[in-house]
């Protein structure tokens, strides 16, 4: 049995004509400790995978189970990080995690709360800035809080929804290795949201690429099967990261990733009889071609 399952999901948004039908046909299996990166194209519906993961949406149908126990809404077992950082301004950083810590245990003494919080401030490099508030941080720093925050939680899950996507590429950069030092260390089953394949290669141990939308639905897994730590600069030179660069983009780009969307329409016929051509021509037989319901049948009587 796998740790992180999803079986046949299937999930769309509105109803009847309008509906969407989002994700068809979801099927992955996820070790423990296992880090998987799904890559694909924007709008395609990644967040909504992300989010029946993390229990804030429910399938239409199929399963999505954690070691075996369907997961039905949000719970501590998973920490989420999103795109848009998610914290509370009028807190401190230190307020933000402590405030998670709290919240997920209860029960502990205030030391042994301060001092969790503290570790995981000091995981992300963020000691020096304890006590600002988002508003004096940089972007970069933010989601850093963000992460240590999901981590505070000791979450079975790490789920990351395109956590870098809305930073400048040096801050990326920086992040990417932030995340997989952690990574290292913690040994977390991860799963990373993102439209960077790059990224999946650099960090993740599985891509599996999710197709254009809709009916988006995932296509073969590749095993990102290079040598870890992966240096960014050395990595361009390795012939394996060129084969699965170019597998996966392959498959985005290819029938598998572009969906293709029947559409049924009636057609509606123009009210027109065709031009008789093999008619004689006469000036007063009026305009051709005539409309059907123009057409009119009389009898006229003539005196001789």
């Amino acid at each position: 049995m796998a740790f992180l399952e999803l079986k046949k999901v299937r999930k769309g948004f509105g109803a009847g004509e309008k509906r969407t039908q989002v994700l068809s046909d979801i099927d992955i299996a996820i070790e423990e400790g296992e880090f998987v990166a799904i890559v694909g194209y924007s709008g395609a519906g990644k967040t909504t995978l992300i989010s029946l993961i993390a229990g804030l949406l429910r399938p239409d149908s199929g399963s999505v189970t954690l070691k075996g126990v369907e997961i039905t809404e949000p719970g501590p077992d998973r920490g989420v990080v999103f795109q848009n950082y998610s914290l509370l301004p009028w807190m401190t950083v230190y307020e933000n995690i402590a405030l998670a810590v709290d919240q997920i245990f209860p029960n502990w003494s205030p030391e042994k709360k301060k001092q969790h919080t503290e570790k995981y401030i000091a995981m992300v490099n963020l000691s020096p800035a304890r006590e600002k508030k988002p508003g004096e941080l940089s972007g970069g720093m933010r989601q850093r809080v963000s992460v240590a925050r999901a981590l505070a939680m000791e979450p079975q899950v790490l789920l990351l929804d395109e956590p870098l996507s809305a930073l400048d590429a040096l801050t990326r950069a920086t992040l990417q290795d932030e995340i997989e030092r952690i990574w290292e260390k913690e040994k977390r089953t991860v799963v990373l949201i993102t439209n960077d394949v790059d990224e999946g290669i650099l960090l993740a141990d599985r891509i599996v690429p999710l197709s254009a939308g809709p009916n988006a639905t995932l296509g073969p897994s590749v095993r990102v099967d290079i040598e870890r730590p992966r240096d960014r600069k050395a990595i361009n030179h390795d012939p394996r990261y060129k084969e699965i660069r170019r597998e996966v983009i392959g498959y985005l780009l290819g029938d598998g990733g572009r969906k293709r969307v029947k559409v049924s329409k009636t057609l509606v016929l123009p009210n027109l009889l065709p031009e008789d051509l093999d008619a004689p021509r006469q000036w007063f037989r009026g305009r051709q071609p005539r409309r059907r319901d123009e057409i009119k049948h009389e009898a006229v009587e003539i005196g001789s």
